[in-house]
């Protein structure tokens, strides 16, 4: 009798484990996976810079998709001088930096301003001058907007957040005050970092990098410096509630995650409402973060980078307890910049794939994410050698990206 009673639960046992694996894989459960899309080989085809091993499986490489939907890249302006951030403005035109300290409206065919003034003074020197920016929300009754820029000070350089009213005719930006700077500065011009975007609670997200030099790069891991960091911040410039807390003497209350090298691209995803990050790393090792408050990125103590020299950053090491790992990164470099994700409707299979300007890889990089993971990789626009610095989303659902050469294309179905 036991034995009997025994077999029969020994059944029943069998039938709800074969019962719950067919659930689990059925295409109707409660949260079904999105579907990955079918891959191809890597698009990187070239040797990396080192032999670290990745810390798991589609870390980097991931294997190439094609976009089916027949598209099409079109210069659309030739005129810009160094751009360098892109944003939409309320009525769906556009309002670009460039480099040198000047802002620009274009409109979505192409017709440019004149320079908008009123702007403080850049250093434009190396990776400095006018970099990205953001319009506030409620920009149609206040048009205010939000910038970082490379600012002269003294013991050298800073990155430093600026805002001001576009003026109703459109030709300055009234009463421009320089709201928040990042210390320490440096005798440096570059690793400014420089993206900047508001979050859902009206609070700006800002990056900073840490400013290149070998003395300052140690400061990426300190809690009393501002650099090498993600900061979010009031519009004033004050610490944002609800920032997380760091341990340590002399933390910085506006820091919301450390340990960056110089992060030229930020993006809030569509659906999660995670930011997301780009990172430029040395030889090797460029990242995309999705980054969490409170969060240590790393850089320098670890990386899958190697020096322009060809010696190990640091001891060499690639995971460390207490340190996030990127959720992509490149080796050979692609120097990521500025970044979107596409919440349009006009090329289904891009929904929510995120997209990067590359300097160095002149391409825009095109990532499918599943799950908080990159399931493909494809490379657009790789023919027009150009050095894509920033792209956003119009509000007619195109994609538009601005190159080092001063180039403004327009990216949309055929």
């Amino acid at each position: 009798m036991k034995s009997k009673i025994q077999l029969q639960l020994i059944i029943i046992i069998m039938f709800g484990f074969i019962a719950c694996s067919k659930h689990n894989n059925d295409n109707g459960n409660e949260n079904p996976e999105p579907e990955v899309p079918a891959t191809g080989t890597p698009v990187e085809t070239n040797p990396p810079n080192s032999n670290y091993k990745s810390a798991f499986s589609g870390q980097t490489r991931i294997n190439g998709v094609t976009t089916a939907t027949a598209y099409r890249g079109t210069v659309i302006s030739s005129g810009l001088t160094a751009p360098w951030g892109i944003t939409s403005l309320h009525d769906g035109r556009l309002l670009i930096t460039e480099k040198g300290g000047t802002m620009r409206i274009a409109t979505t065919t192409g017709t440019l301003g004149s320079a908008i003034t009123g702007i403080p003074a850049v250093n434009s020197s190396g990776q400095g001058g006018l970099l990205g920016l953001c319009i506030d929300p409620q920009f149609a009754s206040n048009r205010m907007v939000y910038w970082v820029f490379s600012e002269n000070v003294t013991g050298g350089t800073q990155t430093s957040v600026a805002k001001g009213r576009l003026s109703n005719d459109e030709k300055t930006i009234e009463n421009a005050a320089v709201i928040y700077r990042a210390n320490p500065s440096a005798n440096s011009t570059a690793h400014y970092g420089g993206r900047i975007l508001f979050d859902a609670a009206g609070n700006l997200l800002v990056s900073t990098g840490e400013r290149s030099n070998t003395n300052t790069r140690p400061f990426a891991q300190s809690v009393s410096a501002a650099i090498g960091k993600i900061l979010r911040i009031t519009t004033s410039g004050a610490p944002a509630p609800g920032n997380p807390t760091f341990s340590g003497a002399g933390a910085l209350p506006e820091l919301y995650s450390i340990g960056h090298r110089n992060p030229q691209g930020l993006a809030i995803h569509p659906v999660t409402g995670d930011l997301w990050q780009s990172e430029h790393g040395p030889r090797g090792g460029d990242e995309i973060n999705r980054v969490q408050p409170g969060a240590n990125y790393g850089w320098p103590t670890i990386t899958y980078g190697i020096e322009y020299g060809g010696q190990p950053v640091g001891s060499g090491i690639q995971q460390q307890t207490g340190m996030e790992q990127p959720v992509y990164y490149w080796d050979p470099v692609i120097s990521p910049s500025g970044m979107t994700f596409y919440k349009g409707n006009r090329i289904p299979e891009w929904q929510n794939n995120l997209f990067i300007g590359a300097l160095s890889g002149m391409h825009i990089a095109r990532l499918v994410i599943v799950n908080n993971k990159v399931t493909g990789e494809e490379r657009l626009l790789a023919g027009e050698n150009q050095r894509f610095r920033d792209i956003t989303q119009g509000l007619d659902e195109a994609l538009y990206a601005i190159t080092d050469g001063g180039r403004l294309y327009r990216i949309d179905r055929q």
